[in-house]
């Protein structure tokens, strides 16, 4: 679909859009009492904290008001030194961030991963079209080197590998593998040339070979190449099958590979009964290409494919294999022999596991969780070998994520924050933290000003136990307005702290703003949302099946009605993507609640959606029963009920939530003479490039709750 940029940059045009809509509304500039939206938006974002795998180097990338930057330390001292010299708020994010092996070197992506239509997103509007491409930097020198194109066609494609040896490159683009010579003594070339989409290559210990998982639709294969330098002499299929294999490694001596295993693709499925997913590991042989099951999962629920099986599936040490399952209905590690046998449980209890990574020397396993701490993250270590208890690295009213350690095994470095400290880079030992990053907070940083979050719990009134982040305004002594924020996902978390994604780091930051302005906001993890065990993420008739998280919604709006310091009649609510699907549920649902709302990027039409994100939707047997549930599960379908007036916004190059989602519902609501405001950023995203949008969105946000909860409303 093609949309007609008729639109300025809305920072162009000032508030004048909040009068468009609403004739007589007169535009007041916002003031903050103790800070602006600026000030605690200037932080710099790091992100892709890695370790080179010898000495004790690493990098990370830091976004400082949209100018994304790489940045190094090394041990002891861990004195941080700038790379690259990115300027401006220029839309081109850094990603997939790697150190060569004698971290001397950084590789990385540039740019944006392609949309339908093969353009990677130009939120500047530069008349030269933006291209996604990987580049290498000597840490010294700190001159950028071209090493070729990328061109991912979804979102999160970004996978560069280096070889072990330090001298190539590898990354997958336009469905198959590219590669370069780390020195860029000449361009990338196309490695593959395999049929279907070839994806997550990794290298051989010795840099002979790569094994990947090249998906063919209805089935996936493992598939081992032989090199040459730059070239593929041979491909080798791992025990091809119907299944869909994903997620290949290599063992320590490059003897084996091991890989998941899921069922292959089954037609004339029907749709709303929810499918387990049930999986198995495999290990295979690197010279016979024969592979045998160490173990499977159940059938039940609980057994289906765990929201970090990714990220949380490691080769260690002593031939064992670290994996995440849910079967007890919590996220855990477990390790079992690559001979197979019985797995041992290495973090027992009732909380979940996220980010992990292996020692250098692939003995233990680090990784952030909830353990003691539900609504924050802390790192522990644990043995993959089992038999011993798990180590606290960090604790207390602090949060961690993403631990490496470095490759001289002799530091361990996060990125951490607080309740009034956003994110920065942190050395961890003797179970405390030390910032890395002295000197990145700006000297107008509001820390002193911001409001440490209360974590409150309630009941939903199916009884689900729900948590949620409460923003009390400093000083209220009399009943004001009161917001609700949902997070997007669905399965996300939102902490007591500043959130460890960009997105919702940035949203936690205007819940901030919003409480200096005397809003009391809610944030609630309704559930979908991750960290509070299997069933609560799985819950059952939600999303286009019943669309029950919203009960979720309407606790907190009865929890916050039930404070003195919240008047029941002036409550709204805000929140993206998904967020902004519980949001329009809101108004389209409970107008006599919810009197203003903020919708950014939101879903309203589940129906839409059916084809893409159900396998096989087009040729199953309840189809239309299932249309109909989708579209009674979405707010477009309660419209006419709608009576509050929304702020719609939403950059139309959205890769994530169709720009037509938007398009559509706006013509609903003038059909229903529904008051709205719109905001539109031509050539932005979904998780907006540019810095200057999210405090102009930010600004206006606050201006329209303003505006539409004053007192007399």
């Amino acid at each position: 679909m093609t949309i007609k940029k008729r639109f300025l940059r809305p920072s162009t045009v000032a508030c004048a859009f909040l009068c468009s809509v609403s004739a007589g509304v007169v535009c007041q500039p916002i003031t903050a009492k103790s800070f602006t939206i600026e000030q605690v938006m200037s932080s710099p974002f790091p992100s892709e904290l890695t370790a080179a795998k010898q000495g004790s180097t690493v990098a990370w990338v830091f976004n400082l008001k949209g100018a994304a930057n790489v940045w190094v330390a090394a041990g002891p001292s861990f004195a941080p030194h700038q790379v690259t010299q990115y300027q401006g708020d220029n839309g081109q994010p850094i990603a997939s961030l790697q150190l060569t092996p004698d971290g001397k070197t950084v590789v990385y992506a540039r740019g944006t991963e392609v949309n339908a239509v093969g353009r990677s997103a130009n939120s500047t509007t530069d008349p030269q079209q933006p291209k996604q491409q990987v580049w290498a930097a000597d840490i010294g020198k700190g001159v950028p080197r071209l090493l070729g194109d990328m061109g991912c066609a979804y979102e999160g494609c970004e996978d560069i590998k280096i070889s072990p040896n330090g001298k190539w490159a590898v990354w997958a683009a336009k469905q198959e593998l590219w590669i370069a010579p780390i020195s860029g003594a000449v361009k990338a070339k196309q490695l593959t040339d395999l049929q279907g989409d070839v994806s997550t290559p990794q290298w051989s210990p010795d840099s002979k070979r790569l094994v990947m998982d090249v998906n063919r639709k209805d089935h996936s294969l493992i598939v081992i190449a032989d090199l040459t330098g730059d070239s593929v002499q041979a491909y080798h299929y791992v025990a091809p099958s119907v299944d869909r294999d994903m997620f290949p490694h290599w063992s320590p001596d490059g003897k084996s590979v091991i890989f998941i295993r899921t069922p292959g693709f089954e037609d004339k499925r029907p749709l709303i009964p929810v499918r387990t997913i049930t999986w198995s590991l495999w290990v295979g042989d690197a010279q016979t290409y024969k592979a045998q099951s160490i173990w499977k999962s159940g059938s039940q629920s609980r057994d289906s494919l765990p929201n970090f099986a990714e990220t949380s599936l490691h080769f260690g040490a002593g031939n064992r294999i670290v994996f995440d399952s849910e079967q007890d209905g919590w996220s855990h590690l477990y390790s079992i022999a690559a001979t197979g046998g019985e797995p041992v449980l290495l973090t027992p209890g009732d909380f979940s596991i996220e980010d992990s990574s292996l020692s250098a020397d692939r003995k233990n396993v680090l990784f952030s969780s909830n353990q003691d701490d539900i609504d924050r993250r802390h790192l522990w270590s644990v043995s993959i070998a089992g038999g011993k208890a798990q180590s606290a690295l960090t604790k207390g009213e602090t949060i961690e994520w993403t631990p490496v350690e470095t490759g001289d095994g002799k530091s361990v470095l996060c990125l951490g924050s607080t309740a009034t400290t956003p994110a920065l880079v942190y050395q961890v030992a003797n179970g405390k933290r030390e910032l890395v990053t002295k000197n990145a907070l700006s000297k107008d940083f509001p820390s002193a000003q911001l409001v440490v979050p209360k974590q409150v719990i309630f009941k939903s009134e199916d009884g689900y136990t729900i948590h949620g982040q409460l923003f009390m305004p400093k000083g209220q002594t009399k009943p004001g307005p009161g917001l609700i924020y949902t997070h997007g996902g669905p399965p996300r978390q939102m902490l007591l702290g500043f959130n460890y994604l960009d997105y919702y780091h940035y949203a936690y930051a205007e819940n901030e703003y919003l409480a200096s302005l005397g809003f009391t906001v809610l944030s609630v993890n309704y559930r979908l949302g991750i960290m509070y065990g299997h069933d609560f993420r799985m819950a059952p008739n939600t999303v286009w099946r019943g669309a029950a998280e919203y009960k979720d919604v309407l606790a907190g709006a009865k929890y916050l009605q039930s404070l003195p310091t919240v008047d029941p009649n002036r409550i709204g609510l805000w929140g993206g993507s998904y967020g902004g699907f519980l949001t329009a549920m809101g108004l389209a649902r409970n107008s006599d609640i919810f009197k203003a709302g903020v919708d950014y990027h939101g879903v309203h039409d589940w129906e839409v959606f059916l084809p893409d994100w159900e396998e096989g939707a087009t040729s199953a047997p309840d189809l239309k029963e299932a249309k109909k549930l989708a579209w009674e599960s979405s707010p477009d379908s309660s419209v006419s009920r709608w009576k509050s007036p929304v702020l719609l916004i939403q950059g139309d190059d959205d890769r994530n939530v169709p720009f037509s989602q938007t398009v559509d519902l706006a013509q609903r609501l003038r059909d229903n003479h529904v008051p709205f405001e719109q905001i539109v950023y031509p050539d932005e995203i979904h998780d907006f490039l540019l810095w200057k949008d999210f405090i102009h969105s930010y600004q206006a946000t606050a201006q329209f709750f303003q505006q539409h909860l004053s007192e007399g409303k």
